[in-house]
């Protein structure tokens, strides 16, 4: 009776989990509507808006065995790759907020559902401001380290954490097809959306 009940426990429990993995509530399970108009403000948006929707889409549904997988070559795991991805949304929002990446603490620590949650939001919340902005050389990258602070123009964002994080989601659709759990066939990175 014990191990029926423990069984059970678990199986629910899984089940939140797995529905809290693919809430439709966060960011990003399509992208949003294209703006009216072509600015550098909107078009650095919309590039955050494709990394958010494949970033969405490459960790939906992974599961705590997925989380361990890595390719056998002293690569990343993929829970290891998802750190990164956050790290690197972090550094994206704090360009478009014009603040510096303190790296003189640890970063904080999230389970996997909260730091996919904290990811997208932080996604959606740069695309905004982004697209809100009308002068992208305010927004430079900037880390404060216990050597000093190094500040770099956004052309460093461009190609630093936002295409680095675009690199690292095509990774984890890989890694997660070899570890036998591939995305949504339905993924329509074309479109933004899924297939119907």
């Amino acid at each position: 009776m014990k191990i029926l009940l423990t069984s059970l426990l678990v199986l629910v429990s899984l089940t939140l989990q797995s529905q809290e993995m693919t809430n439709d509530s966060l960011p990003y399970a399509a992208i949003p509507e294209a703006h009216e108009n072509f600015t550098p403000g909107t078009v650095v948006s919309r590039v955050i808006d494709g990394l958010g929707f494949r970033f969405y889409w490459a960790s939906e549904g992974l599961t705590e065995d997925n989380l361990d997988y890595a390719p056998g070559n002293d690569g990343r795991s993929i829970k290891q790759t998802l750190d990164h991805i956050h790290g690197l949304s972090a550094v994206i929002l704090n360009a478009a907020k014009k603040q510096p990446n303190d790296r003189t603490t640890q970063p904080e620590k999230l389970e996997p559902v909260a730091q996919r949650k904290r990811t997208l939001e932080n996604l959606r919340e740069a695309s905004d401001l982004f697209a809100a902005s009308t002068d992208l050389n305010a927004h430079n990258i900037i880390f404060e380290t216990k050597k000093g602070t190094a500040n770099y123009p956004f052309w460093n964002g461009i190609n630093g954490p936002i295409e680095d994080a675009l690199w690292h989601a095509g990774q984890i659709v890989v890694m997660r097809r070899s570890a036998g759990n591939p995305i949504n066939s339905k993924v329509n990175v074309f479109l933004g959306k899924l297939n119907e």
